[in-house]
C-alpha cells in the first residue's frame, strides 16, 4: 500500500462520486476506479458499495477514513514542521486550549516557554475533543481542554478543578447573592459553545441534568465572548469558570454559586507513550509549579 492509495480513498470518500473525486485529483475516473479496487483487494474488505446514485461507504470503509485522513493530517503536518525546522532552525512546539484557559495561568506557561532558545511556539484555539484529532494527528503536542475523553492514544491528567460561577447582568435581582443551582435554573439561560460538541455546554447541562432542574436555554453561542455579550443584553445568564472573572468587564457580575463543589476539570493531554522532549519536560516543570501555586492559593 503507498500513500497515494490513502490520498484516492480519501478522495472518493468524501466525494462519495469517483468522477467528482477524479477531476479532484486531477486524474481519469478508469484509473482511479483501478486504484481503489486494488487497495480493496489488499485490504480483503469492501470500503464503498457501488449504487446507482454514487458510492456510500461501508462500515470498514467508514474506520478507514477516519484512520487515513489522520494519517495523512500527520504526515503533512510533520512534512510542514520539518521545512520550518530546517528554515528557521528551531524547534516547533504546538499548544492546544480551550479559550476560557487563556484568562488563568496558560499565559504563564507560554511566557515561560517563549524564554527557551531556538523554540518556535504554536497556538490553536480549539475544543477538548479537537486537540484529541489534533495530537493523533501531530499538529499539536499538548492540550489544555475541560473533557475526560477515554481514547487509548491520548493520555489525560486532570490539573485541577475549577469552581463555576454564575454570570449575571449587573442590577439583575440575584446580584450580590450566592445563588443555589434551583435559583439559576429559574431564569433564562445563555449557553456556549454551540458547536462543536462535546463541550463545555454539556458540562452545565449536565450539572442542573443530575439535580432534576430544566434549563430554560434562550440562546446557544458559539464563543463565550458572545455568551457574555448577551449577559450584559440582558438576555440571560450563564455560567463560566472562575477564571473568566478576571476579566474585567462593565455591566456583568460574577457570583460564586452555593454549592461549592459545583466545577469544571481542567485537564492536560498528551500523545500516550511519546518518549517527552525537552521542551515537553519544561513544560511539564512549569505545569507543576503552576498547579501547586493554584492549589496552594497562591494563583486565583
Amino acid at each position: 500500500m503507498e500513500l497515494r492509495h490513502l490520498r484516492y480513498f480519501c478522495a472518493a470518500a468524501e466525494e462519495l462520486n469517483i468522477t467528482r473525486a477524479a477531476a479532484k485529483l486531477h486524474m481519469a475516473q478508469p484509473p482511479l476506479t483501478r486504484q481503489i479496487n486494488q487497495l480493496e483487494e489488499e485490504l480483503g474488505v469492501k470500503l464503498f458499495i457501488r449504487g446507482p446514485r454514487g458510492l456510500s461507504l461501508t462500515p470498514a470503509g467508514k474506520f478507514f477514513h477516519e484512520h487515513a485522513i489522520q494519517i495523512l493530517e500527520k504526515l503533512d503536518t510533520t512534512v510542514s514542521a520539518v521545512r520550518r525546522m530546517v528554515r528557521h532552525s528551531r524547534e516547533i512546539f504546538g499548544i492546544g486550549f480551550v479559550p476560557s484557559l487563556f484568562y488563568g495561568q496558560l499565559p504563564i506557561l507560554v511566557r515561560e516557554l517563549r524564554q527557551k532558545e531556538n523554540l518556535e511556539l504554536t497556538l490553536a484555539e480549539m475544543t477538548t475533543v479537537e486537540q484529541v484529532h489534533a495530537l493523533k494527528a501531530g499538529r499539536i503536542d499538548i492540550g489544555f481542554g475541560r473533557l475526560v475523553i477515554d481514547d487509548p492514544e491520548i493520555e489525560q491528567q486532570v490539573l485541577f478543578e475549577e469552581p463555576m460561577m454564575a454570570a449575571v447582568p449587573e442590577g439583575h435581582l440575584l446580584d450580590g447573592t450566592t445563588p443555589t443551582m434551583q435559583e439559576l435554573a429559574e431564569y433564562p439561560i445563555v449557553l456556549y459553545p454551540a458547536s462543536p460538541r462535546p463541550s463545555l455546554a454539556d458540562i452545565v447541562q449536565g450539572l442542573f441534568r443530575r439535580r432534576g432542574l430544566k434549563l430554560n436555554i434562550v440562546q446557544e453561542a458559539n464563543e463565550m465572548q458572545t455568551a457574555l455579550g448577551l449577559v450584559v443584553s440582558d438576555f440571560g445568564i450563564t455560567l463560566v469558570p472562575e477564571q473568566v472573572k478576571r476579566q474585567k468587564r462593565d455591566g456583568i457580575r460574577y457570583l460564586y454559586l452555593a454549592e461549592s463543589h459545583i466545577t469544571s476539570p481542567i485537564v492536560c493531554s498528551r500523545r500516550r507513550g511519546e518518549k517527552p522532549s525537552e521542551t515537553m519536560k519544561l513544560a511539564t516543570e512549569i505545569l507543576d509549579v503552576l498547579v501547586e501555586n493554584r492549589r496552594s492559593g497562591k494563583y486565583p
